[in-house]
């Protein structure tokens, strides 16, 4: 094959290697394949295009306009991915390893599109939160926002995902609306560069969007501001000397950290040899150890496992890892491959070293079989597993990741030993329990999950659709406390927010509701020239109110719907016993019986550009309702969200009021109105 020349791409131009760039090599043979960094970068020009061309094209666009253009984008390099594969080999992944990458990054882009579009607003202002109310009439109200940040974000990415690692942190950044600069750690860099270029040649992004790294960063940080973020993947060593930046420290630049993680698994002490959960445990480790070759963040390193099961444990791992298949990635009876690089090698083995004063070796070898041509010189190590005799007195075992194919078997007394254990790695990104008992996880959650990002629970129950204990979904947060770099990232709009700059807006509700695109209680309200179920969803506007005439609520009316649905609760149907309950005056009518009233007095009946309703928010009952009273309905449009280009969806305000103008109910309507 052609030397690879990785190349940036900075203020919109493509950058080759310059005369200092570092070597690249093929993993499982440790031939030369290209050359990457090198080059002289002008960072300041760099970030300066992001926040004056990238930014602003950016963040004129709604979030809904975001999520589908993540979308396309996703779908585009979905459509282009063998490529990637073909090219994932180098980097010793085997198929399934790249799946994880690849189609694993694709994925996450194609969740926080869906999330974007079913959980943000079609609109430039996200609201985080409901409405505070700071005075007694509501004249003076409260409500935090996020909008985006106006800088640029820095992300540096390691090298066992250079796909995943760039897409999910690519993902919530441009859903936020802000530019990114992406640096891939070198050694795999190629990969992500292949990735990269695709999205240029997309066209979806706007100038500025993104850009792209190769080699060192150079004095980029000197230049962050307080709108910029930092956004790292990596060990906690290269974190320590980054967050110790003295401009980062100055500007209080955003700097999240998913770094070094001594993650366990742990064996429930119910579960026995003839167990499904003891052979889901042995199956779970073994993938752990083997996928990626160890080359995973949230890989297990720690086996914690009842004392009187060692034994079991070390030899249904030592069959089931004896039928795992070394060498050429390329080759379909190859189960695993090499390590990323020699230097990723020798660190491992240099570990494996240390590790060996305070536990043995029962499982691995110096010179494992390797299947395939042309190996010798390739990053390989065989799967090892160490078996701890003293976890308590062991030190290194707790406080050094060997990063690879490497984990150490501890035995524990109980469960509060089992949990100290897996806090002594100072912080983790995930532990996996295996269990059938839910005493186990109750007590595991309690004394363990502070120092947990991720605690995965697993069972006969789940264990044919769980997605397995290294498996960080788009979803759910990742990341974890102390040594696990104490930020988080995915975690669905969580993760958006991190891009976000929170704020807490104080007015009256009016100029609120201007401020966040969204109507708030209390604002002005204008009456539509026609009924709103007449109006289709570009011409309805926000604020715009339908008041009913009055109804009035008999005491038949409410016999008869506690006749037709069955509800007879005695403060319906039984003066006396109502008149006792401290919480009303006598007989009330039915909350539903309102609501059914309510929909009667402001629904249009005839066929018209309301599709359906969806879906009844925040209901609350304020005030009972008795027999004589006279109820009024306010519906008012809240919020509008485009869903396609036949309708959208419109939230209406809905507010019952008695005939002495008290609130006595209020909700949120969906409904989905034509375009």
């Amino acid at each position: 094959m052609s030397m690879i020349a990785v190349q940036s791409f900075a203020a919109g131009n493509w950058i080759g290697p310059g005369a200092d760039a570092a070597s690249l090599h093929n993993a499982f043979s440790g031939a030369l394949i290209g050359h990457a960094g090198g080059a002289a970068l002008d960072v300041a020009t760099m970030r300066q295009h992001a926040i004056a061309t990238g930014g602003p094209a950016l963040r004129a666009m709604t979030f809904h306009d975001r999520a589908r253009m993540l979308k396309a984008l996703a779908q585009y390099l979905n459509d282009r991915k063998e490529s990637l594969y073909e090219l994932s080999y180098l980097t010793g992944a085997t198929r399934a390893d790249s799946w994880i990458d690849i189609d694993g990054g694709i994925g996450t882009m194609f969740v926080f599109a869906s999330k974007g579009r079913r959980e943000m607003p079609d609109a430039h202002v996200y609201l985080d939160g409901e409405v505070e109310m700071l005075s007694r009439k509501g004249s003076f109200v409260g409500q935090h926002v996020c909008t985006p940040l106006q800088g640029v974000a820095l992300h540096i990415n390691a090298f066992n995902f250079p796909v995943w690692g760039m897409l999910e942190k690519l993902a919530p950044t441009l859903l936020a609306g802000v530019p990114a600069i992406v640096k891939p750690a070198t050694a795999t860099g190629y990969l992500t560069e292949a990735a990269f270029r695709m999205i240029i040649e997309s066209g979806l992004l706007p100038d500025g969007a993104v850009q792209l790294i190769s080699g060192g960063v150079g004095p980029l940080l000197d230049h962050l501001g307080a709108q910029d973020a930092v956004s790292f993947t990596g060990s906690a060593d290269t974190a320590l000397r980054l967050r110790g930046n003295v401009n980062l420290q100055r500007n209080s630049v955003r700097f999240a950290a998913e770094q070094d993680s001594l993650n366990a698994s742990v064996l429930g002490p119910d579960v026995g040899i003839d167990d499904p959960e003891f052979d889901l445990f042995i199956k779970e480790v073994s993938t752990e150890v083997t996928a990626k070759a160890g080359q995973k963040c949230t890989a297990v390193r720690r086996i914690l496992v009842p004392e009187v099961m060692k034994l079991a444990v070390i030899d249904a791992l030592e069959a089931r890892l004896a039928a795992v298949t070394l060498g050429d990635p390329r080759r379909d009876d190859v189960q695993m491959g090499a390590l990323a690089s020699a230097a990723q090698k020798a660190d491992v083995l240099e570990k494996c070293a240390m590790f060996a004063g305070e536990a043995r070796r029962v499982i691995g070898s110096d010179s494992p079989l390797l299947s395939g041509d042309g190996l010798a010189d390739g990053a390989f190590v065989a799967p090892t597993i160490f078996d701890c005799g003293d976890p308590d007195a062991a030190t290194h075992l707790h406080t050094q990741e060997a990063f690879g194919p490497v984990a150490c078997l501890m035995g524990y007394r109980d469960l509060d030993h089992a949990a100290q254990l897996a806090n002594r790695g100072g912080g983790a990104l995930v532990t996996s329990v295996i269990t059938n008992d839910g005493g186990v996880a109750h007590h595991l959650v309690a004394a363990s999950a502070s120092h947990h990002g991720r605690l995965y629970f697993n069972s006969r129950e789940s264990m044919g659709e769980s997605t397995g204990h290294g498996s960080p979904l788009p979803h759910m947060v990742h990341g974890g406390p102390g040594r696990a770099g104490g930020s988080e990232e995915l975690g669905g709009i969580r993760a958006v927010k991190h891009y976000m700059q929170r704020t807490a807006l104080q007015g009256p509700p009016s100029l609120l509701s201007a401020a966040g695109e969204t109507w708030l209680a209390g604002s002005h309200t204008h009456e539509g020239p026609a009924h709103p179920f007449r109006r289709r969803f570009h011409d309805l506007q926000l604020g715009e109110t339908l008041v009913t005439p009055p109804r009035l609520v008999s005491v038949d009316d409410i016999q008869a719907f506690a006749d037709f649905t069955g509800d007879q609760f005695y403060a319906h149907t039984d003066a006396v016993a109502a008149a006792a309950n401290p919480f009303f005056p006598g007989i009330v009518a039915h909350g539903y019986l309102l609501l059914s009233f309510a929909a009667g007095m402001f629904v249009e009946p005839a066929p018209g550009p309301v599709l359906a309703n969806t879906g009844l928010n925040a209901l609350s009952f304020q005030k009972p309702v008795t027999p004589g009273s006279k109820i009024t309905v306010s519906l008012t449009v809240k919020r509008k969200t485009r869903r396609t280009d036949e309708y959208g969806e419109v939230r209406w305000h809905v507010d019952l009021r008695d005939q002495d103008g008290d609130n006595v109910a209020t909700y949120e309507l969906l409904t989905m109105v034509a375009i």
